[in-house]
């Protein structure tokens, strides 16, 4: 399980301090996988952020009964100056993977060639994305945090990754964003939808696509 209690986050601009997040309770359950639907800058990476524990909250309290893993795809957390072997490793340690074992699935499933061994500072955004991608799925999470993931690399690499989360939904849940409903309606039960800092859960995804809805118009027309 995992509970925000109270969770608030805000980032500081040059007109001062915005508020993304507002004084927010939710909870995730074990066997059930949920979207986070809203606008382009309504605080879903945000929340995902937190959610996995990469950004910590202001004020709030976050609880995990689970393991969970970063955002996938998020590149951030990469030595730039160090290569993807030497990357991985790192991972490997904080993780005890077999490095050997590791590498050859990342290697395989990246299709990275010899930019494996090169620094993360030669990459490309959206090899540095399958990098983080496959090594998020060398490691077993009971929750994975998807922000927009499934969306790396082009249609041959997208088909590969969806295949390999179908595959992971046996055994563990999904948190994730995506600008296509039909791989939220494949990947999902219920849904949180962002609307101006204030989260709002579903258990219902077509309750949650309707008031998402109602978030687009209500932006058209102001």
């Amino acid at each position: 399980m995992i509970e925000l209690i109270d969770v608030e986050k805000s980032y500081r601009t040059r007109f001062g301090k915005r508020p993304v997040i507002r004084p927010t309770n939710l909870v995730f359950y074990r066997g059930s996988s949920t979207a986070v639907l809203g606008l382009n800058g309504a605080g879903k990476s945000t929340l995902l952020r937190l959610i996995s524990g990469v950004e910590r909250p202001d004020r709030g309290e976050i609880r995990r009964s689970v393991t969970v893993s970063s955002p996938l795809g998020l590149t951030g957390a990469f030595h730039r100056t160090m290569t993807g072997a030497e990357n991985l490793k790192f991972v490997c340690r904080i993780y005890r993977k077999d490095v050997e074992e590791v590498t050859a699935f990342v290697r395989e499933f990246t299709e990275l060639g010899p930019y494996f061994y090169e620094p993360i500072d030669n990459y490309s955004s959206g090899m540095r994305s399958r990098l983080s991608f496959a090594l998020s799925l060398a490691v077993d999470f009971q929750v994975y945090v998807i922000d927009e993931g499934l969306s790396v690399g082009d249609a041959a690499f997208r088909r590969k990754a969806q295949e390999a989360f179908a595959e992971r939904r046996a055994r563990s849940d999904i948190i994730m964003t995506s600008h296509s409903m039909s791989t939220i309606r494949e990947f999902c039960t219920r849904a949180v939808v962002m609307d101006r800092g204030e989260a709002v859960p579903f258990e219902s995804l077509d309750a949650a696509e309707d008031y998402y809805m109602e978030i687009v118009a209500r932006g058209r027309a102001a």
